[in-house]
């Protein structure tokens, strides 16, 4: 894994914004309606081919496929996996139906845009097992070809994958006695996505959004030691499936929820970060430039970041069409460096994907590459202010 020796090196979450075509044939797949699987195939190839050439454009490091081969960042699973059927019934986010006004309207928006419905997501109902490696093989070779035809190419390339903690908790579980056997379920079936990932020559990224905003969702009503005991649970069963994967090679993005929302019941970074250190992985990615969270790189001075362990800091909103300000974005890389105590062991990045489900998009195509514009511009000026 990449460390900012030189200058501070820019990534991002891994969802990018899909074209309208191909979203609308990931909204009738995850319906379980007819599609012309050579016709995706291809749109997969072009649209793969199209975010990788943008993130060159616009400076990204360390880039990746943009998540164009997935209907989501997670429910993509059924098509690959064994057990899923029916649907779930995910429990409300705790902090948006505290404010009747604005579930009127952020549900007005999902149904205008969104065409993978992540609240109601297929269920367990059988054993999870990885039955088809088919689409995942195909993803890992369209984004090799991809890779081969950039010129110049990128630092480093990552390729996403879910946490077993965010599919239990939102592809709920009829089938398993417990919750910790339906977590080493998944655990078991996702090392084999995490495993082909890295064997391809890719970073493995593992998205876990479920160590934060599951407690303001499932553990809403609950203790804050049985939500910490739920994370002790899943980054022990991602620790399982990485075991044969070396470190440096994995890197673990959490977060709130990627939506814009009053996030006034996330629990709080200092809460969870020493849980976080557990994380047998290279580098953790935090949101820290959205509102309710920026001020939290002052965690890192309390709990000191593990020598074996890189941190990637959110320093980009995704959920607004503000365009940072180059040096908004060198301040937070900078007070965030300073906090670790080496600018080295820093990389800059968004706070979470531009369109983690299909149709969930909430910043415009053309901002986006504006935003990792400024991104870039931003990690130059906090290389000269770190880094000389």
């Amino acid at each position: 894994m990449k460390r900012s020796d030189k200058r501070i090196l820019t990534t991002h979450a891994g969802s990018l914004l899909r074209p309208k075509a191909l979203g609308e044939m990931f909204g009738r797949l995850s319906r379980r309606e007819p599609v012309d699987t050579a016709a995706m195939d291809q749109a997969i190839l072009d649209a793969t081919r199209h975010v990788v050439k943008m993130q060159a454009q616009c400076g990204v490091d360390v880039g990746n496929n943009g998540e164009q081969a997935r209907e989501s960042f997670f429910t993509y699973v059924q098509h690959r996996m064994s057990g899923f059927g029916g649907q779930s019934d995910r429990p409300r986010l705790a902090d948006v139906w505290s404010y009747p006004s604005f579930v009127e309207m952020m549900m007005a928006q999902m149904r205008a845009r969104v065409m993978v419905d992540l609240l109601h997501a297929p269920k367990a109902i059988g054993e999870v097992k990885y039955l088809d490696r088919g689409p995942l093989e195909r993803e890992c070779d369209d984004f090799a070809k991809v890779l081969a035809e950039l010129k110049p190419g990128f630092a480093e390339a990552f390729m996403t994958a879910p946490s077993p903690g965010i599919i239990a908790a939102a592809m709920l579980n009829e089938h398993y006695q417990s919750l910790e056997d339906y977590v080493a379920a998944l655990a078991d079936a996702l090392r084999v996505e995490y495993e082909t990932i890295v064997s391809r020559g890719f970073l493995l990224q593992i998205d876990a959004p479920d160590l934060a905003m599951e407690r303001h969702v499932s553990y809403a009503q609950r203790p804050l030691k049985d939500f910490v005991a739920f994370a002790d649970l899943v980054i022990a069963a991602i620790n399982r499936a990485i075991e044969k994967i070396p470190p440096d090679r994995v890197r673990l993005h959490v977060c709130w929820g990627n939506y814009e929302g009053p996030h006034n019941h996330d629990v709080a970074l200092e809460a969870i970060l020493p849980h976080l250190y557990k994380a047998r992985v290279g580098a953790l990615m935090v949101s820290m430039a959205n509102p309710r969270h920026e001020h939290e790189y002052q965690c890192f001075e309390r709990h000191r970041l593990p020598a074996e362990m890189n941190l990637i800091a959110g320093v980009i909103d995704t959920t607004t069409n503000y365009v940072e300000h180059p040096e908004v974005v060198a301040g937070r890389i900078v007070r965030v460096a300073r906090a670790i105590g080496d600018p080295r062991r820093v990389m800059a990045g968004t706070d979470c994907g531009f369109e983690t489900t299909t149709g969930l998009a909430p910043v415009a195509e053309e901002i986006v590459w504006e935003k990792l514009r400024a991104m870039r511009d931003g990690a130059a000026i906090a290389t000269r202010q770190l880094l000389g």
